[in-house]
């Protein structure tokens, strides 16, 4: 037998360590994993790739992501690198003078805390963009900036009222301000223009090519279905596995309609069934239990904080009832779905684990792998009840750091004690839960090398500190697992995530061995190199 592609000068990084320093693959499998008699299986087709000290490891799989809304965003108003207001306004006008042919300015990832309170005004955009609708959602896709003409369009005035599921910002004559909270950012965004079918999975595409250079193998979409506007990515799935031009492996979670009841769970049978293809497989139902904190929106179990450090009547909002999720989570276990739940405050955390409880006593064990992503906010009480259910703690490292997101929309509405359990990584590894990660792009940087500098460091990329929360900080290794197995096993690949003979040769080749530096330098690393199933889908120029 010989090799079809052999590696060679480690390290390699396997569930023993970094003792390996050679790896065959055949076909699409490993086939063996040591040190120089893996060299043996050389043979005259073999491709062999030096490694001259850089990290082989598994590919990373990220475990909530969005890579459709992604790619459309990156090919349109994109302000994710915009710092300021000013820097943010700078862009749209410059979006706005080069596109002259486009009805509505759309796209998005403003950050928050570029604007006083996280609530830009329709004045900033009216300034630069007078005769057409804009529409602009933040970077975590929570809210929604809009100018007067946008709400002019949708009719949206003083006298209409909140959405149940959302609010208003208003300015104190009444007046809409320009900010489109959760459910209310539709009111708007359902006259945007959809993306074509070509556009989507251009789009698809294009956010593909993004990931694999990051080293992504995999990934869970974090939302195949109708959600405020935004653009269904299951027919681009569906078409990309069909011709072969999706070559990551791809899990979709299907999108639970929180205004609807029991009712829709024939739909997602039925659903799942009609998607599956090729690569791309959707067996999730993706849950979103409450909002986010910036906003006010995450579901707590006691009241936010004002400005002065007083309780106010506000303990966040809960998109499905809780009394009811207990038997839809029941039900969709006992069909074989995986549940993946946005719970990001501390009740929604326990809303989530008290369903999966549930399911657990009336259907007996499973393996359908629960999970919950964000957990921003967990009570102490909670942490060791995920590793007694078998739930997944799916964790967005980068969010884990002092920036000003975090400290002056966050930290004072939360108080000392709740600040206290933010992102209790650490926490949750020393109480046996299983960790996995992935980064909610296009909210975050999709990187996964600065997601694990994070989970590491608790300071981001480029800042000299202060740490947040030291004592929840985790390894290198240990993070790198979260990014690797953890996610493989919420996507139920299992036979990817790990170095190991038999395995899928999903393999990522770093430019270094980030662990023969010190953890400040984690997020200094690149990929050279990226393979799934033993076939090359990215080399960087200097590999």
């Amino acid at each position: 037998m010989h090799a079809d592609l052999l590696f060679a000068g480690g390290p390699v990084l396997t569930p023993d360590g970094r003792t390996a320093t050679a790896v065959a693959v055949v076909g699409e499998r490993i086939a063996a994993v040591g040190r120089e008699e893996v060299l043996e299986l050389v043979g005259p087709g073999t491709e062999v790739v030096e490694l001259g000290g850089r990290l082989l490891m598994a590919g990373f799989q990220d475990a909530h992501v969005h890579p459709v809304p992604a790619g459309l965003e990156m090919t349109q108003c994109d302000l994710t690198g915009a710092k300021t207001a000013a820097e943010s306004v700078a862009a749209v006008r410059a979006y706005a003078e080069a596109h002259p042919e486009r009805e509505w300015i759309t796209g998005g990832g403003w950050s928050m805390e570029a604007f006083e309170g996280g609530t830009p005004t329709k004045e900033l955009l009216d300034a630069v963009v007078p005769d057409r609708p804009v529409y602009l959602p933040n970077r975590d896709h929570h809210g929604a900036w809009v100018n007067s003409r946008a709400l002019e369009l949708s009719g949206v005035t003083r006298d209409t009222p909140d959405p149940a599921d959302g609010r208003i910002e208003r300015d104190s004559s009444g007046e809409p301000s320009g900010t489109l909270q959760e459910g209310a950012m539709q009111l708007v965004g359902r006259l945007t223009p959809p993306a074509t079918k070509d556009d989507r999975l251009a789009a698809l595409l294009h956010a593909q090519r993004h990931l694999h250079s990051l080293g992504i193998t995999a990934w869970q979409d974090a939302l195949v279905g109708d959600f405020l506007g935004m653009d269904d990515p299951a027919e681009a799935y569906v078409a990309a596995a069909r011709d072969g031009s999706l070559t990551a492996r791809v899990v979709g979670a299907l999108w639970w309609d929180r205004g609807r009841g029991a009712e829709q769970i024939s739909e997602l049978v039925a659903r799942r069934r009609e998607l599956e293809c090729g690569r791309f497989r959707a067996g999730t139902v993706k849950l979103m239990l409450d909002g986010v904190a910036e906003n006010g929106t995450a579901a707590l179990l006691e009241p936010y904080l004002d400005g002065c450090g007083c309780a106010t009547a506000n303990r966040g909002t809960s998109f499905v009832d809780p009394g009811q999720l207990p038997k839809y989570v029941t039900e969709l276990d006992a069909l074989g779905f995986q549940c993946h739940f946005h719970a990001l405050g501390d009740r929604a955390v326990r809303d989530a684990l008290d369903a999966i409880e549930a399911a657990r006593a009336a259907n007996g064990p499973s393996d359908t792998r629960p999970h919950l992503a964000h957990l921003q906010v967990v009570h102490p009480g909670d942490v060791p009840r995920f590793a007694r259910l078998g739930a997944t703690a799916n964790i967005q490292p980068l969010w884990a750091a002092h920036e000003p997101q975090m400290d002056e929309l966050t930290i004072p509405f939360l108080g000392p004690e709740r600040a206290g359990w933010q992102y209790p990584f650490g926490a949750l590894l020393r109480s046996g839960a299983r960790l996995a990660a992935g980064s909610d792009w296009p909210v975050s940087s999709p990187d996964p090398l600065e997601g694990v500098h994070v989970a590491v460091n608790r300071v981001a990329p480029g800042s000299a500190g202060p740490v947040f929360l030291p004592g929840e900080r985790i390894g290198l290794a240990e993070a790198l697992t979260a990014y690797t197995a953890g996610s493989a096993y919420v996507n139920r690949l299992d036979d990817t995530g790990v170095v190991r003979p038999g395995a899928l040769a999903d393999l990522v080749v770093l430019d270094r061995d980030p662990f023969a530096a010190p953890p400040e330098e984690i997020a200094a690393a690149r990929v050279a190199l990226t393979f799934v199933g033993g076939e090359r889908v990215y080399a960087a120029q200097v590999v």
